[in-house]
């Protein structure tokens, strides 16, 4: 399912395209990286390629131009994953990338940019941690949407877990609805019925919870 997914949304992208510089890069083909983190990573955590834009064309101070490996925009917002390979390159080549990279972060930082870096290592070694990590990502732009059929209180736990990168309690959760631990946890266990939310801790009294993320 993914690759037809992957090759139509890449298709519009390159039909859509008015700029001849990215329009070449993204005939030329998404990197390797790129491609394996939206196959292992987003696509299993998310279920789509919505509003992502490969190659995506800022410009600099200096008036030239730098390419996002994905960018994000829902809505208007402004997220960017930059996906960091492991190479074995010269000291002083190293230092001009480590410095252009710090420069680019820097760049999108001041211009309202969410900047997201993923090593590539990472996507093989810790897929698990990567899907967490995109759901808390997408979830600083998107979490206000959650499925009709919740109550209120799933709905604002269901935000608040998509804004909450690590493992929340029962505790947590009720400071922020301003509910009683049982009330509480009976909103968790009808989110674990729905496999929204999973355990994070815990055998017979869970301790901790967290988004539900897609093997």
């Amino acid at each position: 399912m993914f690759e037809d997914v992957y090759e139509l949304w890449l298709t519009d992208q390159i039909e859509q395209e008015n700029n001849p510089r990215r329009k070449e890069l993204l005939q030329q083909g998404l990197g390797h990286g790129t491609v394996e983190f939206l196959r292992s990573i987003w696509f299993p955590a998310v279920g789509n390629l919505n509003d992502l834009y490969p190659e995506y064309e800022v410009r600099d101070y200096s008036n030239g131009y730098r390419y996002l490996d994905l960018a994000y925009l829902p809505k208007g917002a402004k997220g960017c994953i930059e996906i960091h390979g492991y190479r074995s390159h010269a000291r002083d080549i190293e230092v001009r990338r480590f410095k252009d990279l710090c420069m680019k972060q820097a760049l999108l930082a001041l211009d309202d940019w969410l900047f997201l870096p993923i090593a590539y290592l990472s996507i093989k070694d810790d897929p698990g941690v990567c899907k967490q990590l995109i759901l808390s990502f997408v979830g600083k732009f998107l979490a206000a949407t959650v499925p009709s059929d919740l109550t209120w209180s799933e709905a604002e736990t269901l935000r608040f877990a998509r804004r909450t990168l690590t493992p929340f309690t029962p505790k947590e959760l009720g400071i922020h609805l301003q509910l009683s631990e049982h009330r509480t946890r009976v909103v968790l266990r009808s989110l674990l019925h729905k496999n929204l939310l999973a355990v994070a801790s815990g055998n017979q009294r869970y301790r901790s919870y967290r988004l539900m993320v897609k093997e």
